[in-house]
């Protein structure tokens, strides 16, 4: 019999999206990391969402989803704004900037690559989580850049530069370095926020 070790899950390579959704007049959005082709003949995606967000009570209702591909450089207040906060309890659309695709669901316009949209063709349930299998209903390139991984998005929010073929030339400083303990983020300077950036924690 052979043995589960679970860390090698995060070896499988990822992405990071945010995911949007409506319910009547409402939006919601939060971030996730796993969107990926399932066909190509009707083109149809596949996203994965926790059965307990809002957004997957969204996608429920409306039968709709759309997928903002975020840009390597996407700040993580973005990130934080989508992942660590509830839409039971804020909106996280609040003046941001973003627009409507043909399904009028949002979809991220600074910090994205690309946009894709689709409708559910199927849904199923999977432990913790809900598969939904979308048509493509629309799809387009934003802005040319290459796609936030993963693992770029752990290696940017504890301090570090992502690995590029393009070499990046930092500017030294000695500086202090303050880790939150709730989401892991880094900040450098003298004295450290009243409050995370990213995830809003004290």
């Amino acid at each position: 019999m052979s043995s589960i070790n679970t860390k090698a899950l995060p070896k499988i390579s990822y992405g990071l999206f945010i995911i949007t959704s409506r319910k009547g007049g409402r939006f919601n959005g939060q971030v996730a990391n796993t969107v990926f082709q399932v066909s190509s003949e009707p083109v149809t995606i596949g996203i994965s969402i926790n059965r307990n967000n809002l957004t997957n009570e969204f996608i429920k209702d409306s039968k709709l989803f759309a997928v903002s591909i975020l840009a390597r450089d996407t700040p993580l207040a973005l990130i934080g704004r989508f992942g660590f906060n509830s839409g039971r309890q804020v909106d996280k659309f609040e003046k941001l900037d973003y627009q409507l695709g043909s399904t009028g669901l949002p979809y991220i316009t600074d910090h994205s690559v690309a946009y894709l949209e689709a409708e559910v063709v199927q849904e199923i349930a999977a432990g913790t989580h809900d598969l939904f299998i979308g048509r493509l209903t629309g799809a387009e390139i934003l802005k040319e850049g290459a796609p936030m991984t993963y693992a770029d998005y752990h290696t940017i929010k504890t301090g570090g530069i992502p690995k590029t073929d393009v070499p990046i030339i930092k500017e030294v400083k000695t500086m202090k370095r303050w880790r939150c303990k709730v989401c892991g983020y880094v900040h450098e300077g003298e004295l450290p926020p009243e409050r995370c950036p990213v995830c809003k924690a004290p």
